[in-house]
C-alpha cells in the first residue's frame, strides 16, 4: 500500500514538474499570449507616433497598425478556439471574489480587443477606404457613411485602445504582484520553464 502512495506522489510531482498539471499553460497558448502582448504594444506605439512624421512614413505607419491589427485579430480569434477546446483550461490560480476578478480582467481584454479588431475594419470601410493587409487590399463591402459617423468610429477606436492598454497594464501589475509580493509563482503559468 506504501508503495502505491509513493508511486502516485511521484507521478504527481512530475506531472506538476511537466505542467500537466493543469497550473501551467501549455507552449501553444504562451506563445499566443506573447504574441498578442507584442502586437497590442506595436498597434498602440503606432498609432500614438505617426502623427509626428511626414506623409509618405506617416502612411507606411498606418498600413504597418492596419496589417498587424488584422493580425491580431487573427491571434485573438485563435486564442478563443485554443480556449474553448477540452484540455487548454488552466485551474484557477485564486479562488473567491480573486478568481471573479481574473477571469472578468480576462473576458474583458478579449471582448475590448475583439471590438477593437470590428471598429479597426468598421473605421477604415466607413471612410470608403480598403484595409491593407501587408499590400492586400481588402476593400470595404459596404458603402461609405457619414462624416459624423466616421468621425464616432475613430473615437471609439482610439478610446477602445487606450482601454485595452490600461487593461493590459493592470492585469500585467496583477501578475507582477503576485510574482513578487504574495510570492505564489503565478507568472511562471505564463512563462516558459
Amino acid at each position: 500500500m506504501r508503495n502505491l502512495k509513493e508511486e502516485g506522489a511521484a507521478a504527481a510531482t512530475t506531472a506538476v514538474i511537466a505542467g500537466h498539471d493543469r497550473t501551467r499553460y501549455d507552449g501553444f497558448a504562451m506563445t499566443l499570449h506573447w504574441v498578442t502582448f507584442v502586437l497590442v504594444i506595436l498597434l498602440f506605439g503606432l498609432s500614438q507616433t505617426w502623427g509626428g512624421f511626414e506623409k509618405p512614413t506617416r502612411h507606411l505607419m498606418i498600413v504597418a497598425h492596419m496589417s498587424f491589427g488584422i493580425m491580431l485579430a487573427a491571434v485573438i480569434a485563435v486564442r478563443i478556439v485554443w480556449r474553448l477546446i477540452p484540455g487548454h483550461q488552466v485551474a484557477a490560480a485564486d479562488v473567491g471574489w480573486l478568481e471573479v476578478a481574473a477571469k472578468s480582467m480576462h473576458y474583458l481584454l478579449y471582448t475590448a480587443i475583439v471590438l477593437q479588431a470590428v471598429l479597426g475594419f468598421a473605421l477604415r470601410w466607413s471612410g470608403n477606404e480598403a484595409m491593407s493587409f501587408f499590400g492586400f487590399e481588402i476593400p470595404p463591402p459596404f458603402a461609405p457613411t457619414s462624416k459624423d459617423t466616421h468621425h464616432l468610429l475613430g473615437e471609439l477606436h482610439e478610446w477602445n485602445g487606450w482601454l485595452i492598454i490600461i487593461a493590459a497594464a493592470g492585469h500585467a501589475a496583477a501578475a507582477l504582484y503576485h510574482q513578487f509580493v504574495v510570492r505564489d509563482g503565478l507568472l511562471w503559468r505564463m512563462l516558459p520553464r
